[in-house]
């Protein structure tokens, strides 16, 4: 089964290598689509110039956008979109391929070995529990799936919990044990209990109707 892995970037060429380096060393028959939101740090060249010769697109918008154009780039029959300074398990061809699920995401931890990250994944899995996941525990579907749902709704947040939920309405979703690993750099300024405040605040705005555009606002002051 070929999967195909779409990557969103801006500003990610501290990370691009690396994460290159790490798909390219997975076992399984991957396709991977490089999508960059217009990066002036050189990101998209430096996908381009990477042994492993990843589809990259360069465009505008967001990062639904972003994801849209990869998975429209796709010939995969999964769809996995991974966020740049996230790694995937090294059996995660094998998961995905026998799961007979269409939907889904991976086990999470945040990277580092300290109370917070320990702390972050504990209260992540305890969401996932009630089918509260989002992007960075990276979501993959059927690309058929996809396409009858119309894919990401271009929103300036919670685009990926939009798409989650649309998920688990269609079909239900499958939490494959991984684990995959994310960066934790984007909340530890934050600490454990403004982070968690912050997730679930946002949830339940845009859950209220509260138009992303102004969860966008919120979402930048409380980082």
């Amino acid at each position: 089964m070929l999967i195909s892995i779409c990557v969103c970037t801006r500003e990610e060429a501290g990370q691009i290598h690396a994460l290159l380096d790490h798909l390219a060393r997975l076992p399984g028959p991957w396709e991977v689509i490089v999508a960059d939101g217009g990066s002036t740090d050189g990101t998209a060249a430096q996908a381009r110039a990477h042994a492993s010769a990843p589809c990259v697109l360069e465009g505008g918008g967001g990062r639904a956008a972003q994801l849209n154009a990869a998975a429209d780039a796709a010939t995969g029959e999964r769809l996995v979109f991974l966020h740049a300074d996230s790694r995937l398990p090294l059996d995660a061809h094998a998961s995905l391929a026998r799961t007979p699920a269409r939907a889904g995401n991976f086990a999470l931890r945040f990277d580092g070995d300290g109370p917070f990250s320990w702390s972050l994944a504990r209260v992540y899995a305890l969401q996932r529990r009630f089918g509260l996941y989002y992007g960075d525990s990276t979501v993959w579907c059927e690309r058929a799936l996809f396409d009858e749902l119309g894919g990401f709704r271009e929103l300036e947040i919670m685009d990926d919990y939009d798409l989650v939920r649309r998920l688990e309405q269609a079909t239900g979703t499958a939490c494959l044990p991984g684990p995959a690993i994310t960066s934790a750099r984007r909340w530890e300024a934050m600490g454990v209990a403004r982070t968690v405040f912050a997730w679930t605040a946002i949830r339940w705005l845009y859950l209220a109707g509260v138009a992303p555009r102004r969860l966008a606002a919120l979402y930048r002051r409380v980082r």
